[in-house]
């Protein structure tokens, strides 16, 4: 598998407990509650996150003529996180939830420009052998399997 498909796999992952979020919303009463939940998509989105940025954005950085793409995905992951963070220090119940609705969405659409974007440009860039090497650690990582084969090559 390459590391496109199986970050794209992540983001669809998320989209679909995202979902399950946002229909049990209108039910959470306490800022507790708001909160327990951002924390939880908030230590969900950090593996992703160090997933792109040691794994795919790392090999594509060397690749980038205009850095522009880069900078821009890092000022996203803060702004994400950002939000996420902000649930913590809501003044009500009803501002954690309208601060967690709104990191979802930011979070929605970043997933969106990196596929559309970014993703394409790594494909164009890293050479299929490079892809699925990265893919393979990213399976090793997530599965916590370690299984013998050949050093990853250089990118």
């Amino acid at each position: 598998m390459k590391i496109t498909d199986a970050l794209a796999t992540e983001h669809a992952v998320f989209l679909r407990v995202f979902d399950q979020i946002e229909k049990v919303l209108p039910r959470v009463t306490t800022l507790r509650e708001a909160t327990t939940i951002a924390q939880l998509i908030e230590g969900l989105l950090a593996g992703h996150a160090d997933t792109e940025r040691h794994l795919a954005f790392l090999a594509l950085d060397h690749v980038l003529a205009d850095r522009h793409e880069l900078d821009s995905l890092h000022q996203d992951h803060e702004e994400i996180d950002r939000r996420f963070g902000q649930v913590a220090t809501a003044n009500d119940c009803t501002e954690a939830c309208r601060l967690l609705k709104a990191g979802l969405q930011a979070t929605r659409k970043h997933f969106r420009y990196e596929e559309r974007t970014v993703f394409p440009i790594l494909e164009r860039c890293l050479q299929e052998q490079t892809l699925r090497e990265l893919g393979d650690h990213w399976r090793r990582q997530s599965t916590g399997a370690h299984l013998p084969g050949r050093p990853m090559t250089q990118v």
